[in-house]
């Protein structure tokens, strides 16, 4: 082969390698027609503490790192032998509140005659004090008894009050006491994926102290981080298609949910220095929870990728953005 030859195959071949990385670079979103941005991401989701609320020996853990659960999935139960007897003493104790009222109530219809009586014999002494009849000493002292039956009347009266509010007190407490062992159930306040289970059963933990690290499925996103000519652009609802590094021949549809209000640095996860060196508007953009339903076996966190943000609504996407993630690669 002469070295003509050489250098013209060698030009070929340099050709064809270009064109070929320009096919590959146009088709996963790094050169976009106008009216298209795009930032570097990865999927994330919310994280969610599962930790009881006072402090207690977890009894029992029932799922293992990596399960799904669904939303009010029991999850973990606490020891609670101490608020169950906690709790039958509390009911005691309205019992108790209980009895002292009806005892209070019986007392009150003892002084109530008492009273009667009492009122009875102030008014014949005034009748007979006014004709004569008896002394004025015997009618002051039918007006005191009277009184005293008046003033003792009033007590007992207030004692079935305070009863009342003992009762009130004690129920109270009940209810507190039987909501504490409510609480010591934790369930998933909705689906996701358990991501770290940090205390087994046997461990006393503190109050707020997580037991499980749950991975919301409800919410899953990327964030990536644009310049301010174009997160200026951006509106919230704008449609977007996620193409991640382990899927590069598909496109998943999202939406813009977030654009911050405050510029910052681009943070150090973010590729390149120059790009860390600008500043840069945060943008999340979220997968509907349809499509997160539907596959929600598959879905994880962490996944690396990129967001194409479409600015102009009018803009057909390109076909490489336009292919959706067939049923049956899942199956």
């Amino acid at each position: 082969m002469t070295r003509t030859t050489g250098v013209f195959l060698t030009a070929a071949a340099a050709l064809l390698l270009a064109a070929a990385a320009y096919l590959f670079v146009s088709e996963n979103g790094a050169e976009l027609p106008e009216g298209f941005v795009q930032g570097n991401g990865r999927i994330e989701a919310e994280q969610v503490e599962i930790a009881p609320a006072r402090a207690g020996r977890v009894a029992k853990v029932l799922t293992a790192e990596g399960s799904l659960v669904a939303a009010g999935d029991v999850l973990v139960v606490m020891d609670t032998d101490e608020l169950a007897a906690t709790h039958d003493r509390a009911r005691a104790e309205v019992a108790l509140a209980r009895q002292t009222r009806a005892e209070a109530e019986a007392l009150v219809v003892q002084r109530q005659s008492e009273h009667r009586r009492a009122e009875h014999e102030l008014e014949r002494a005034t009748a007979l004090l006014a004709g004569r009849n008896i002394s004025e000493t015997l009618h002051e002292e039918r007006d005191t008894i009277h009184s005293v039956a008046e003033a003792v009347l009033g007590a007992a009266e207030a004692r079935v009050a305070t009863a009342e509010a003992g009762i009130a007190a004690a129920e109270a407490e009940v209810r507190r006491i039987a909501a504490q062992i409510e609480d010591s159930t934790l369930n998933a306040p909705m689906p996701g994926r358990v991501l770290y289970r940090l205390a087994e059963p046997g461990e006393v933990v503190g109050a707020g102290g997580p037991i499980l690290t749950l991975l919301s499925l409800e919410n899953i996103y990327m964030e990536v981080f644009l310049p301010a000519r174009e997160a200026g652009l951006l509106p919230i609802g704008a449609e977007a298609r996620i193409v991640l590094d382990a899927l590069p021949d598909y496109a998943i549809p999202a939406t813009v949910t977030f654009v911050s209000p405050e510029a910052q640095f681009t943070p150090k996860q973010v590729e390149t220095l120059s790009e860390r060196e600008q500043l840069v508007f945060r943008v999340r953009v979220r997968i509907p929870q349809d499509l997160v339903a539907a596959r929600i076996e598959h879905v994880k966190t962490g996944l690396r990728g990129i967001a194409v943000i479409r600015l102009d609504p009018a803009m057909e996407w390109p076909e490489a953005l336009d292919r959706r993630i067939p049923a049956e690669l899942f199956e």
